[in-house]
C-alpha cells in the first residue's frame, strides 16, 4: 500500500501541510473574532472541517467578519 503511493508523495506531502495550515489559521481566527458576515460560527466551523481545503478558502473570502 505504501509503496503504491510513494510516487504521489511530492504532491501529497505539501497539499497536507497546506490543509493543516488553513484549517488551523481559519478556526483560530473564527474563534478569535465575533462576528462572520454571514451565517453562524456553527456552520462556519462545519464548514472549514468538513470541506478540506475549500472550506476554510470561503470563510476567508466570504464568512470572515469585520474586525
Amino acid at each position: 500500500m505504501i509503496a503504491d503511493l510513494q510516487p504521489y508523495l511530492p504532491i501529497l506531502i505539501p497539499l497536507v501541510v497546506i490543509q493543516i495550515i488553513l484549517l488551523i489559521t481559519a478556526l483560530l481566527h473564527l474563534n478569535k473574532h465575533p462576528n462572520v458576515k454571514t451565517g453562524s460560527k456553527t456552520l462556519w466551523t462545519f464548514i472549514i472541517i468538513f470541506l478540506n481545503i475549500v472550506g476554510p478558502v470561503l470563510y476567508f473570502l466570504i464568512g470572515r467578519g469585520d474586525e
